[in-house]
């Protein structure tokens, strides 16, 4: 198993370990949100959970499958981190869709950037991983 395969099995464990914390009573508020900061819906939750999936058996298929699935979902993941940022709303959630463009007095900047922010760091460190670790790890294979 090469390390981006690792790293996949990693981000599964990640991905199920965030559904589980939205089940924990001391995680969320008085109105449901985790830490204060985000509303997870079962849908939300699907999603969280497809990741996660998606993550193990790409990194239980190859280690091209796990370059793959870090560059598309960290492509996908990344891009709904950043328009959550600017409009206040996700794309993965349909929030963008449902609730358009959110102005700053509805959301405030240091909000949208702490509820944002897993998804930008997520999603840029698995573009990391998918674009240039793996082309560490995968000329370290071929000269092997």
């Amino acid at each position: 198993m090469t390390l981006i395969q690792k790293l996949a099995v990693a981000y599964g464990v990640l991905f199920f370990a965030v559904v589980a914390v939205g089940y924990v009573p001391a995680f969320n508020d008085a109105s449901g949100n985790l830490f204060g900061l985000f509303s997870l819906q079962w849908y939300d939750d699907l999603l969280h959970a497809f990741s996660g999936v998606w993550a193990l058996v790409a990194a239980m298929l190859s280690h091209r499958q796990s370059v793959f699935y870090f560059r598309l979902f960290g492509s996908v993941y990344l891009f709904d981190g950043i328009l959550g940022l600017v409009t206040g709303s996700g794309c993965l959630d349909g929030g963008i869709f449902i609730n358009g463009f959110r102005s700053f007095d509805d959301i405030e900047f240091p909000v949208r950037v702490f509820a944002n922010l897993p998804h930008i760091v997520i999603g840029g460190f698995a573009l990391w991983v998918g674009f240039v670790l793996a082309k560490r790890v995968g000329d370290r294979l071929a000269a092997a």
